[in-house]
């Protein structure tokens, strides 16, 4: 089969394109013929190992995949790896099969970013009906799908943070109230300012350094920041226990991987967002398809913010 493969750790560079043998299907997991693989922002920290994981080489990278099982199924899987191929392997249990009505490239948006926006609103920061939410990197293939379920649960106001103007609008276009642009030179006032002067009672943070702390600090009393990344590559400033009880804030870290073994935080959200999808009240934002051969160019682009919603791998190309 041919697959990306990395043999030493670095950025966009490392992934090479070769052929390789078919993967082995344990007892008790599912074989899949990959029709798309999904890029998430986590995969570029995996090629250079500084993901929260470590990694073992040589590896294939990609966390998720949809395609056809032996039997039939159209199904969107979570993997522990080897995604970015033309075969891959899941557990059962990490497998959903997919309606009609739901294109792969949507799929794929749900599986790995839609769980984690779903989980970041519902599990980590129990957001309220009528709660101000930031919705950092509001864009991105997570933000673009918070946005819409803050709005469909209730949010009495989203603020959306993205890079360009075309980012923001976006954003806006998705249901956002307001559009700030994350470099501000004062982050915690303009995201005041954006909630009519108060401070925010959610945010869903995945930059790092000041944005965190900015955003941090733009909390209301009993607000509650999620944190889920960091792909600015740069650590917030220690967080101080006194400060928290102080003024009553939270600050709480999410990796979908501690879902991976209670099957219900899996299926039950992902039959809700997979409806959504079916019934047209969820739309997720599908970004570049590329070639499988152009897995380096997709690295590229995340890490560069030129990308939008849900970037694709096409293993047939």
């Amino acid at each position: 089969m041919r697959a990306i493969q990395i043999t030493e750790f670095g950025g966009p560079e490392v992934l090479q394109l070769v052929e390789l043998p078919d993967p082995d299907v344990p007892e008790g997991f599912v074989g899949i013929e990959v029709s798309a693989a999904g890029v998430n922002y986590a995969d570029t920290h995996q090629t250079e190992d500084s993901y929260l994981a470590k990694q073992t080489l040589p590896l294939i990278p990609g966390g998720e995949a949809v395609g056809r099982t032996s039997d039939g199924r159209r199904v969107v899987a979570l993997l522990s790896g080897g995604g970015y191929a033309q075969k891959a392997v899941a557990h059962p249990s990490a497998a959903f099969d997919v309606p009609d009505e739901v294109s792969d490239g949507q799929a794929l948006s749900l599986v790995l970013q839609g769980l984690t926006a779903w989980h970041l609103l519902r599990t980590s920061t129990r957001m309220q009906p009528g709660e101000s939410v930031v919705v950092h990197a509001a864009a991105g293939g997570v933000g673009t799908i918070a946005i819409q379920l803050a709005k469909a649960w209730g949010a009495g106001r989203v603020i959306a943070c993205a890079s360009s103007p075309d980012k923001r609008e976006l954003a806006l276009s998705l249901g956002a109230d307001v559009a700030v642009d994350p470099a501000e030179p004062d982050l915690k006032t303009a995201l005041r300012e954006a909630n009519g002067g108060a401070p925010v009672d959610v945010v869903l943070e995945m930059v790092g350094g000041t944005v965190f702390d900015q955003s941090l600090a733009a909390l209301a009393p009993f607000g509650r920041m999620a944190t889920f990344g960091m792909a600015g590559r740069t650590p917030p400033s220690p967080i101080n226990a006194g400060e928290l009880m102080g003024r009553s804030r939270a600050v709480i870290g999410f990796w979908l991987v501690h879902c991976f073994g209670r099957p219900e935080m899996m299926q039950v959200p992902m039959a809700e967002l997979l409806s959504m999808v079916a019934a047209g009240s969820l739309s997720p934002v599908l970004g570049g398809s590329y070639p499988l051969a152009e897995a380096r160019a997709a690295h590229e682009d995340l890490r560069a913010r030129r990308s939008v919603g849900k970037l694709v791998l096409d293993p047939t190309r």
